[in-house]
């Protein structure tokens, strides 16, 4: 069944880095992957449902934050209102623009998480660059950013919230102290590479657009506090009341729903229309969603099957119980497959102890550093890539060919930073 599941697997990975080649959209080829790979359990029967069940239950939480997430910003963005934040960004240096992006979603994703935050900066550099490949560069940044800002928090990422509540890393301060550089380092470096790429180049100003349909500034500064608002409570709902994150997002979006439909009663139906939450939600990019959903699948079976952990306590071997390399590895693996699983395989495998595998011990906090930056290596190796890569229509060779080795070099200065200051 593994050898079965491995192919299957590798064939499909293939048949989505090599998209524009054989024109056939990722998102299908992802479905059938994690269809077929959950078939080839079935065929092989033993008592796999409750499995399966688990993992449609886990992969459902995380498909309704990120369709929650995706109109929470569609619905400002219908409203205009990011024209408030952008109005205020004057400068027209590609360079300096792209630091200051850059800066946003690596602190905004520690306060919300790298997925939210690359979807709410992806819309706001649409508002800022017309060029689509000056942008790609900012959206690959925005990748890289939100991915080492959420490894330092908490609440950033997944992987550092199954940690921080298995007891791995239960005091938050030392982790943050421990990370953060790290992670500063593996953001410099990619972000300087194309920095020097960008020297001396200008933005050109995005033709305004002949929209009526918003009068009142006052109805875009409102539904912009409340739709950040709405996404701020996510982390302090989960933290409250330890509810998945998805429940503080399908809440915001219920309120302002609630709220644009109160604010917009007395206009005519033909301007409210186009803003409400019902007109932004058939612009949802649903073949993003439905990619996730496959590959999330596929994942799930990998794990299932143990192929991810045997992987993982194969490491140990390789290595020697070395952490540096063990994490390090795991780190890079997490750019090719989701890293939850991985983190989670970890997790079983080395129970809390003393030492470096004690609370917030070296192993653990590093192994939420590696986990969480390690997938901006490739497109698809987290959450917040596989976003951008529906969101801008990204290749999966586009950015092998023009991020993975920066970002990699970012990685491997992070991974060594950690290690000298440890």
């Amino acid at each position: 069944m593994q050898i079965w599941l491995l192919l299957v697997f590798f064939v499909g990975y293939f048949f989505i880095s090599t998209e524009h080649k054989w024109g056939i959209d990722k998102a299908a080829v992802a479905l059938v992957l994690g269809m077929i790979s959950w078939m080839i359990i079935a065929a092989f029967g033993g008592d796999f449902h409750s499995s399966l069940e688990h993992s449609v239950i886990e992969i459902a939480e995380i498909l309704f934050f990120l369709l929650g997430a995706m109109t929470i910003v569609g619905i400002i963005d219908a409203h205009d209102g990011f024209s408030i934040i952008t109005d205020k960004i004057s400068t027209k240096k590609a360079g300096n623009l792209l630091f200051i992006i850059t800066s946003i979603a690596f602190f905004l994703s520690a306060l919300l998480d790298n997925l939210t935050t690359t979807i709410v900066m992806i819309v706001l550099i649409r508002k800022l660059i017309a060029d689509e490949k000056l942008r790609f560069i900012f959206a690959g940044m925005v990748v890289v950013a939100a991915n080492a800002g959420g490894a330092w928090s908490p609440i950033g990422d997944v992987t550092t919230t199954m940690l921080w509540i298995g007891g791995q890393l239960p005091d938050v301060l030392p982790f943050v102290k421990s990370i953060f550089i790290p992670s500063v380092v593996s953001v410099i470096i990619p972000l300087f590479w194309f920095l020097r790429k960008l020297k001396g180049q200008t933005i050109a100003a995005i033709p305004a657009k002949n929209d009526d349909s918003i009068q009142d500034k006052k109805d875009q500064r409102l539904v912009l506090f409340i739709g950040i608002i709405g996404l701020l409570l996510v982390p302090i709902i989960k933290e409250i009341f330890h509810l998945p994150p998805f429940v503080g997002m399908l809440m915001g979006l219920g309120g302002i729903w609630i709220m644009i439909e109160i604010i917009h009663r007395k206009k005519p139906e033909d301007v409210r229309k186009t803003l409400r939450a019902q007109q932004v939600l058939t612009q949802i990019d649903t073949p993003s969603i439905l990619f996730f959903l496959g590959i999330l699948m596929a994942v799930s079976a990998l794990s299932y099957a143990g192929i991810l952990q045997s992987f993982a306590e194969q490491l140990s071997l390789w290595f020697n119980g070395s952490s540096v390399a063990i994490t390090a590895t795991i780190g890079i693996l997490s750019a090719i497959v989701d890293n939850v699983p991985l983190v989670a395989a970890a997790q079983g495998m080395y129970p809390i102890s003393t030492g470096e595998f004690g609370p917030n011990g070296f192993f653990w906090e590093m192994l939420a550093f590696t986990s969480g930056t390690g997938g901006s290596i490739l497109i698809i190796g987290s959450a917040a890539g596989v976003a951008a890569m529906g969101m801008e229509k990204i290749s999966f060779q586009r950015y092998l060919k023009h991020f993975s080795l920066p970002v990699l070099l970012g990685y491997t200065a992070g991974v060594l930073t950690f290690w000298i200051l440890s």
